[in-house]
């Protein structure tokens, strides 16, 4: 069997090496006739494909310019037919010897599968029926030495199609669809916040302290300053500030970096919107978050309804609340409004296989039980409230609960979509917090924050009461597209090295 195997697999090798040396041959032999592919500059279109196709009765006889890539061939003998692809779709091109003369027709029938071209020529249908160009003139703007996967199986392999997401683009139609939709996602998002009146900004990207989230971060060197910096974990410090200094409504679109595994929600850098508004709470929050996922996902998808595998989302009705608490209660059945202190939260967590770290409190301790027991039971959209003080550093505490923060996480599908909470604006608080994960770091705990000495200054000119949250894009294209791995909504997904 591994005989037959490894036969089949030279064979595919040296036929490969055939077909690579062939198109060597011809662009060679183009180069020596004076017609050097890669000499182009420019090709002056007038139409798409989907433009042609959509408007063939204004069209039909009219001029067209168009450009794209040859995806199939059908040799007729004195008349040959293509199909090339842009950006909007393909459409079928129709050349004849009569039309392009003895040795422009030879050319034609040269051109490989992959070979970009630009045609000039008339609209008109087939006696087939199907809208065509017929060519009078046609240009090689860039010759394929690669051949393209094979065209009834196609880029299968998922390895593959995520190291050359280029080739994964050129033939899977599917593929560009969801990427079309992540860019009108990110447009709608911007659309959204700046009708609101937000203000988008730019925070750095390199950061001297580690904070804004629990995250292990990317460590790298600063040769001009002799500095270790830090890839941001987090952009909220900074849009934080901004509020300070007297921005009202502020949002990030941007990339994050954090030194962690990967799986089908994670990769090492994602992209996520941050925003901040004055004079707003947690509730505000959950108002703005559950009003920028309805509008994204009517303008994406023209629906509220989002299939995504065996369930549909449905985004038409009011997301659920819950405390996390309740939700502890009602899917582990442990009532933690009856656990008093940690003593009794360890017990709790033994008696039900949790396994407890010398690092945890009775906060950590019930956010155990709520990963072990609830988050894949929330399906359909629930934001979750009152996470404990004990992880939650950067959030205001609930006057009515002191141990709880004014805080929620969005939870879709079983998986987190958004975090946001009241702001903690009190820097006596802060800096106890701050003091309190630098004791983590002690411990060994590498993602806990430093201390930030110049936001907590920024904090003491005095921060008005603020709501903020974050949401992953990368998770809510997922959703959009209906995608289960976050590699299939990143163009160039972070891969390990072949060699």
């Amino acid at each position: 069997m591994d005989e037959h195997r490894d036969a089949a697999q030279e064979t595919t090798q040296q036929e490969l090496s055939e077909i690579l040396q062939i198109r060597r041959d011809k662009l060679a032999a183009l180069r020596a006739a004076g017609k050097d592919p890669f000499e182009k500059v420019r090709f002056d279109r007038t139409s798409n494909s989907r433009e042609i196709l959509n408007n063939f009765e204004q069209l039909e006889n009219q001029d067209v310019a168009i450009a794209g890539r040859v995806m199939s061939k059908r040799d007729m003998g004195k008349a040959s037919f293509c199909h090339i692809q842009d950006q909007q779709g393909q459409i079928q091109i129709y050349a004849k010897i009569d039309e392009l003369g003895a040795e422009g027709y030879e050319w034609f029938k040269k051109l490989d599968i992959g070979d970009i071209i630009g045609v000039k020529g008339f609209v008109f249908r087939t006696r087939r029926g199907e809208i065509s160009i017929h060519v009078r003139e046609y240009v090689l703007l860039s010759k394929s030495l690669l051949p393209l996967p094979e065209k009834f199986h196609g880029l299968k392999d998922v390895d593959t199609r995520y190291r050359q997401r280029y080739v994964d683009l050129i033939v899977n139609p599917e593929v560009r669809e969801t990427f079309v939709k992540r860019s009108r996602a990110v447009t709608a998002i911007r659309s959204y916040f700046d009708n609101l009146g937000y203000l988008e900004v730019d925070t750095p990207v390199l950061n001297t302290v580690q904070g804004g989230a629990t995250a292990r971060p990317f460590v790298t060197h600063h040769n001009a300053l002799d500095l270790d910096m830090y890839l941001r974990i987090a952009t909220e410090l900074y849009l934080k500030r901004c509020i300070i200094g007297g921005f009202e409504r502020v949002y990030e679109i941007g990339r994050l970096f954090r030194n962690e595994g990967m799986d089908t929600t994670h990769n090492p850098e994602f992209t996520t919107i941050e925003f901040y508004e004055a004079y707003t709470d947690v509730n505000g929050m959950m108002e703005r978050t559950e009003g920028l996922m309805k509008y994204v996902a009517e303008k994406v998808n023209g629906s509220l309804q989002l299939p995504y595998g065996d369930v549909v989302i449905d985004f038409s009705q009011p997301f659920r609340k819950a405390t996390m608490t309740q939700l502890v209660k009602e899917y582990a059945g442990v009532d933690f409004d009856r656990i008093p202190d940690l003593e009794a939260a360890k017990a709790a967590a033994k008696e039900h296989n949790i396994k407890v770290e010398k690092k945890h409190k009775w906060g950590d301790i019930l956010s155990l039980f709520f990963e072990e027991y609830c988050e894949d039971k929330l399906i359909q959209p629930t934001f979750v409230l009152e996470h404990p003080v004990d992880i939650s550093p950067l959030a205001k505490r609930d006057p009515r609960r002191p141990g709880m923060t004014q805080r929620f996480e969005l939870f879709i599908n079983g998986k987190e979509y958004a975090n946001a909470f009241s702001e903690l604006n009190d820097p006596i608080d802060q800096r106890e917090r701050f003091e309190n994960q630098m004791k983590l770091r002690a411990l060994g705990d590498l993602e806990a924050s430093e201390m930030d000495e110049d936001y907590l200054t920024a904090m003491e000119y005095g921060m008005p009461p603020t709501g903020g949250c974050g949401i992953g894009i990368d998770r809510f294209v997922m959703l959009l597209t209906g995608n289960t791995s976050i590699r299939d909504v990143l163009l160039f997904p972070t891969m390990k090295p072949l060699d």
